[in-house]
């Protein structure tokens, strides 16, 4: 499959920053990809450095204004696209929340970000309720999506229900990036074992990973840091782990990386993981803890 990824430094302005998908897009399109995935958030700045009450304007119900305009980029150009929303479910109810356009422009599915952060700059429980549709793979024209977001990615149980469930790929739209006041050492730690876990993934399910993080200094409005500097790094995965593209860390990129959706089959064949798993033996893994 030829995969799209737009890893994108964004500005304050959300019709700029939509013009700007929309023309990447449309290059991509043209260069013969049938899937395209974005980056998390990727309308807007990465609102959720600061709590304020007026960043829930953003928001926008599913569907929307946001689902048409990429709904008709996907039918005007005949392929997939993974989008990343602010949705509005009803007042004072709002979600982090993927969509998938089928090439039709129809909405093939949402997925609502179930693990919610809550760190300095990453406040987004402030704005995000938890997912409440599961991890179920959102069936499309070019297979089985599992798409997951962000904080999601750390989690090894969320890709291995996406990969019980038949996902194709597993796929993660993200915003993350480094703490201005840690040691260059300590920013290539974080990154790397970000990367590291995904790949992991990739490992453990036999399933190729395709993540699409943003790039770009994105200042703090509160002024209270330094504001995030996003640490780009989008990338595929085969599965086995191996790395078929990684993006720079400080440049925007549009690319189409080619994935061998083929290739999974014979690799589960060699490491037949899901044919092992002792799942008579698991039930404790539901506890938040075991003492």
């Amino acid at each position: 499959m030829k995969i799209g990824l737009i890893q994108q430094q964004n500005v304050a302005d959300v019709k700029q920053n939509m013009q700007h998908l929309a023309t990447k897009i449309r290059e991509l399109a043209k260069q013969g990809a049938e899937l395209i995935v974005l980056q998390e958030l990727h309308n807007s700045l990465y609102f959720c450095q600061v709590e304020h009450v007026d960043n829930f304007d953003l928001a926008e119900p599913i569907p929307g204004p946001s689902t048409d305009f990429y709904g008709h980029l996907a039918k005007e150009l005949g392929v997939v696209i993974v989008a990343s929303l602010f949705e509005r479910r009803a007042p004072g109810l709002y979600h982090n929340t993927a969509v998938v356009l089928e090439k039709d422009g129809t909405l093939a599915g949402k997925y609502r970000k179930m693990h919610i952060p809550d760190d300095p700059a990453y406040y987004e429980k402030f704005y995000f309720t938890p997912g409440d549709l599961g991890f179920h793979p959102i069936q499309t024209s070019v297979g089985r999506l599992g798409v997951l977001v962000c904080w999601d990615q750390w989690y090894p149980e969320a890709a291995r229900l996406m990969a019980l469930q038949g996902a194709d790929l597993l796929i993660y739209p993200t915003a993350i990036g480094y703490e201005s006041s840690d040691t260059p050492d300590e920013q290539e730690r974080q990154r790397m074992a970000w990367q590291t876990v995904q790949r992991g993934h990739a490992v453990a399910n036999g399933l190729p990973v395709v993540t699409v993080n943003r790039v770009g200094l994105e200042l703090d409005p509160s002024q209270q840091t330094n504001g995030i500097q996003f640490w780009g790094t989008s990338f595929v995965a085969g599965p086995q782990g191996e790395l078929l593209f990684e993006a720079p860390k400080d440049q925007e990129v549009a690319t189409i990386v080619n994935v061998d959706m083929q290739r999974s089959e014979q690799v589960r064949r060699w490491w037949p993981f899901l044919r092992d798993r002792r799942i008579e033996n698991y039930g404790e893994i539901t506890k938040r803890y075991i003492d």
